[in-house]
C-alpha cells in the first residue's frame, strides 16, 4: 500500500491584486489580499486520493506558511487526507523556492515512510515551478514533471516501480520510475474532489496550536482535533539555509502595468511597419 505526501501552499489571490496590495517600493503586500488554496495543488492532491483509492496506504498533507495557512490543511482533510502538518516557524520568513525547497525537503525526511511526493506544476504567486523539482533534488530521489496520470503502481525484481503519463506540450510520453519519486502535476490531470460533508464534520473544529490558547492545546490533542504544526526545529533544519538568509533570490520589484491605449494600431507586413511598431515599443519603454 503506497504511501503519498503532498505539498501544498495557501497563496494570495493574484486575480485580485489591487492599487492597495502594491507597496511604495513596487513588493506586494501580501497581507491586504485574499488568499486561496494554490489551484495545482488541488490536483496534486486528487492524485493522491486517486491513488489511495485504488491501492490503499495514506496521504499526508504538508504546507509551509504562516499560522493562517491552517485553513487549506483543513480543506485537504475535508477531502480525504489522513494527515495533515503545518510548518510555521517566522525564522522561515522570506525564503524563496531553494530555501522552501530545502524546508519542505527536511519535512518530508522527518515524516519517513513515503512512496510517492506530490506537488503542483507551480504556484500563482510564483510562477517558477521550482520548488518540487528542487525537494526532488534535495532528497535524492527522481522527480516526474507534468504529470497527467499514475498507470499502475506495481513491484518488478521486488523493488517498487509506478507507471505513469506525462504531458510533454505537444504529445504525452509513459515512464517508469521507480519509487519513491516525486511527481509534479497540471490542472488537467484530473478533477479535485469536492469536500466530504463526513470528512468536514469530524474536522470542522480541527486546529493548530497557533489558533487555540496553550491551555487548551493538550485537550485537543487528546481529542484528535490539533492539526500537527512544526518549527523548523522539529524537523531539524539548518537555519543557514532558510528565509532570507538562505536565499539568494532577491525580489528587486513587483509592477502592475495597466494598458491605457484605447483601440489598436494596424501594422503592415512589411519593413517599414516592423521597424516603426519597434521604434514606438522601445519608446514607451515596453522594451
Amino acid at each position: 500500500m503506497p504511501n503519498s505526501i503532498v505539498l501544498v501552499k495557501q497563496v494570495p489571490d493574484t486575480s485580485n491584486v489591487t492599487s492597495d496590495a502594491m507597496r511604495e517600493d513596487g513588493t506586494v503586500n501580501r497581507g491586504v489580499l485574499p488568499t486561496i488554496f494554490n489551484p495545482e495543488d488541488l490536483h496534486a492532491l486528487e492524485a493522491a486520493l486517486e491513488l489511495k483509492g485504488r491501492y490503499g496506504g495514506t496521504v499526508t498533507v504538508v504546507s509551509m506558511g504562516p499560522p493562517k495557512a491552517a485553513d487549506v490543511l483543513r480543506d485537504t482533510l475535508y477531502r480525504g487526507a489522513d494527515r495533515a502538518i503545518l510548518i510555521t516557524d517566522r525564522r522561515a520568513a522570506a525564503s524563496d523556492t531553494l530555501a522552501t525547497s530545502y524546508i519542505l525537503s527536511q519535512a518530508v525526511r522527518t515524516i519517513g515512510n513515503y512512496d510517492f511526493v506530490f506537488a503542483g506544476r507551480q504556484a500563482i504567486d510564483g510562477d517558477t515551478a521550482q520548488t518540487g523539482p528542487q525537494c526532488a533534488e534535495k532528497l535524492g530521489i527522481p522527480q516526474v514533471t507534468y504529470l497527467l496520470e499514475i498507470i499502475e503502481a506495481a513491484e518488478v525484481d521486488g523493488e517498487q516501480f509506478a507507471t505513469v503519463k506525462r504531458d510533454v506540450g505537444n504529445g504525452w510520453e509513459i515512464l517508469r520510475v521507480k519509487l519513491p519519486a516525486l511527481f509534479t502535476v497540471i490542472e488537467t490531470a484530473n478533477t479535485p474532489r469536492y469536500w466530504s460533508v463526513k470528512n468536514m464534520m469530524r474536522h470542522k473544529n480541527d486546529r493548530t496550536a497557533a489558533e487555540i490558547p496553550a491551555e487548551q492545546v493538550e485537550a485537543y490533542k487528546k481529542a484528535g482535533r490539533l492539526i500537527e504544526q512544526w518549527s523548523l526545529d522539529d524537523i531539524n533544519a539548518d537555519l543557514n539555509r532558510c528565509g532570507n538568509i538562505g536565499s539568494p533570490t532577491k525580489v528587486f520589484r513587483v509592477q502592475s502595468v495597466v494598458l491605457t491605449k484605447e483601440g489598436y494600431t494596424d501594422v503592415p507586413p512589411t519593413q517599414e511597419g516592423i521597424s516603426n511598431l519597434i521604434r514606438e515599443i522601445v519608446s514607451i519603454k515596453t522594451i
